[in-house]
């Protein structure tokens, strides 16, 4: 005749049931918290090096006078934003949650030029934007929105 085998059912077992889902939630929130973290980085850097560029873009169209029939500020303006990538808009500069400026200077005194002539040869073109932007998650609540400015500047050339 066979033995019959014994299972022991552990009263350890039931003392533990509900430890596995309070260990998963205890590894799961610092692991996502490492996974926002490493995509948030990334993002601001890449906003960031995108407003850089864009407001640089938007300094060389301005410097060559290459202008349509909108305005030299206006076409500025759109070239800086087309190469924003969609961070930087018209409805977000007016409702104040971002910032455009362009400023001519005199290149003889550094002083401001205003009105018609401010893009003659030899002032100084100066293109200055900021834009917000919040973290994906709420990680970090005590920074909130991160903001990112730009700056560039050069010479104006002479009209073709």
């Amino acid at each position: 005749m066979a033995a019959k085998p014994h299972h022991r059912v552990s009263s350890r077992s039931r003392t533990q049931s509900g430890s596995a889902a309070l260990e998963g939630a205890l590894v799961l929130l610092p692991l996502m918290a490492m996974f926002f973290a490493m995509v948030d980085f990334p993002l601001a850097l890449f906003i960031q090096n995108t407003l850089r560029e864009a407001v640089r873009e938007g300094v060389r169209f301005a410097i060559t006078q290459q202008t349509g029939g909108s305005g030299q500020d206006a076409a500025i303006k759109a070239k800086v934003e087309s190469y924003s990538m969609g961070f930087l808009t018209d409805s977000a500069i007016t409702a104040g949650t971002e910032t455009f400026s362009i400023t001519y200077y005199s290149g003889t005194t550094l002083l401001a030029v205003t009105g018609t002539g401010s893009n003659a040869q030899g002032n100084i073109c100066v293109i200055t934007s900021s834009i917000q932007h919040s973290w994906m998650a709420p990680v970090w609540r005590s920074t909130g929105i991160l903001t990112f400015s730009a700056s560039s500047s050069d010479v104006m050339e002479a009209p073709p």
